[in-house]
């Protein structure tokens, strides 16, 4: 299965509820903070739905 590395480049501040509660259940809590995940559809979603606060990279 393939990997995503997920950084979070821009602070959660005045953004709704529903996109905090996407970063926190992704592990990203801090600027800067890399996660990895699997790519599951689920995760990718996620992702999707905060593209703008984060940065994707696929790992090989």
């Amino acid at each position: 299965m393939a990997k995503i590395k997920v950084k979070k480049v821009k602070s959660a501040i005045n953004r709704t509820l529903r996109q905090k509660r996407i970063l926190e259940s992704l592990g990203l809590r801090k600027i800067g903070q890399v996660v990895e995940h699997d790519a599951t559809s689920s995760i990718l979603g996620m992702v999707s739905k905060v593209n703008h606060l984060v940065s994707v990279e696929e790992i090989k």
